[in-house]
């Protein structure tokens, strides 16, 4: 009888393990709320940025009918990566939507710099702000490879700004940096230029 009973016993399907579902749900909200306060904490800090960087001025809007009369020097395609305060890749300047990653098409003439940005702020830059070009690979806390960043250096408001660039074909870069520094007398040393005012 207890052989039977065993036998029997053993030839029934084991029970699948019951899931825990209030602790499941219990760390995946947990996981969500840590996830909503780090984007809140990084919201945060980008308006405290913005509004320590609240003294750079509006800048300057693309004239109308682009950036002048005269033929472009030249134009890209690309993406624009971020601004930060000169000499400084971690300085980053969000003020008037500076801190924006987005597509860009660079246009530049003897007026200056039109930095057109589909789904961002359009700016411009003055050829008299123009302070000169180089290769560089990183910016704003982007890393790409050794020259694979196109830097442009211009002032604005009494600040010197490193603006990153990368075209979409990277062969382009060089002639930018020879005729933007052909243009502006550049390029500069940044890191030895004082700032009327350091970034935050």
């Amino acid at each position: 009888m207890n052989t039977s009973l065993i036998d029997l016993a053993a030839g029934q399907p084991e029970s699948q393990q019951v899931t825990d579902w209030a602790d499941r749900i219990g760390w995946t909200v947990g996981l969500l709320l840590f996830v909503a306060l780090l984007y809140w904490l990084m919201r945060q800090g980008w308006k405290w940025r913005a509004l320590l960087q609240s003294d750079l001025p509006e800048l300057h809007e693309i004239p109308a009918g682009g950036a002048g009369p005269a033929a472009p020097r030249l134009a890209l395609s690309g993406r624009y990566h971020g601004s930060t305060t000169a000499g400084q890749w971690l300085d980053r300047i969000v003020a008037h939507g500076l801190g924006t990653r987005s597509r860009a098409d660079l246009t530049l003439t003897d007026a200056g710099l039109a930095v057109v940005r589909p789904g961002a702020r359009d700016f411009f830059v003055p050829a008299s702000a123009l302070r000169g070009a180089r290769l560089d690979k990183g910016i704003a806390g982007k890393v790409l490879s050794e020259g694979g960043l196109l830097v442009i250096t211009w002032e604005h408001g009494g600040r010197l700004i490193d603006s990153g660039f990368r075209s979409d074909r990277a062969a382009e870069h060089p002639a930018w940096v020879e005729e933007t520094n052909k243009m502006s007398g550049g390029p500069i040393d940044a890191a030895a230029v004082p700032h009327d005012k350091e970034g935050a």
